[in-house]
């Protein structure tokens, strides 16, 4: 960061809790990774972020160095048998301030489970809403790469989706589905809910089309795509093999610097639609 120019330790933090939900129906655009090094970047510099692993890969679980084996609690314990998400958040390692609620592979069967539980598309709310949300400043919750049950959950959860889109052509071609329903779930489950932050992840700037999605993205949706790109970065994809995010595995690589300038940016934009 004092490389960047960007030697400040503490980041302002929001007023209140803010809730967010990763979203992509697309797999492989970065989901996992932007929600896992958003969190860390943000705990790092003074936020309180809670990480609520909401896919059965438990990919984010791993990447925090989270308990994932069989009798281990899980947020799937929260959605079916109703356990309270203060008694299934684990610290991270190494990091102050930043806790994650895993998933482990019963996550897998939830789906079927929730269909029969009433008001199952708000399961998730619910247990937040008997959170004291007050300790914290984020939650980030890591949506599985569909629209299910599991991600309309996220969706109820939340006050905010921030949307990964990969800069090729065809997460511009899901990107429409995923805008529909979540204007369905707006208008029926949670009125409340914005997309607030578009990232644009995968740059290569080597190439044309990934300059042209990318200003296809910012003419569309304007001020709500990040001004930061996050390129390609081989120690972003080395970094959960080794149970961490980059932000402790590398920071000074480009993936690293990156992702810490996203988050930046979300602390600051914070701060800004605060003071207006």
């Amino acid at each position: 960061m004092s490389v960047r120019g960007h030697g400040d330790n503490s980041w302002p933090r929001p007023a209140e809790c803010r809730v967010m939900s990763v979203a992509n129906q697309k797999g492989g655009v970065g989901k996992t990774t932007t929600t896992v090094n958003l969190a860390a970047s943000l705990a790092m510099h003074g936020n309180r972020v809670l990480v609520v692993d909401l896919d059965p890969q438990g990919n984010a679980s791993t990447a925090l160095s989270m308990d994932r084996s069989a009798d281990s609690r899980s947020i799937y314990h929260c959605l079916v048998e109703d356990e309270e998400i203060r008694d299934l958040a684990q610290p991270v390692p190494d990091i102050d301030n930043l806790w994650c609620v895993p998933a482990t592979i019963d996550l897998a069967g939830a789906e079927i489970e929730l269909v029969s539980l009433v008001a199952r598309e708000s399961r998730l709310k619910r247990a937040f809403s008997a959170y004291d949300s007050s300790e914290l400043d984020y939650i980030f919750i890591d949506c599985p790469p569909s629209l299910g049950l599991l991600t309309v959950n996220a969706m109820v959860a939340c006050e905010e989706v921030l949307i990964p889109i990969q800069c090729e052509y065809y997460a511009l071609e899901g990107l429409g589905q995923l805008l529909r329903n979540v204007e369905l779930v707006k208008s029926h489950l949670n009125p409340a809910m914005e997309i607030s932050t578009i990232l644009l992840t995968m740059y290569d700037g080597r190439t044309r089309l990934a300059s042209q999605v990318a200003d296809e993205v910012r003419g569309h949706f304007g001020d709500l795509v990040l001004k930061t790109l996050v390129p390609r970065s081989v120690r972003v994809s080395e970094a959960p093999s080794y149970g961490q995010s980059v932000m402790t595995y590398d920071p000074g690589s480009t993936g690293a610097v990156a992702y810490m300038e996203a988050a930046r940016e979300i602390a600051y934009r914070a701060k800004m639609s605060a003071g207006n």
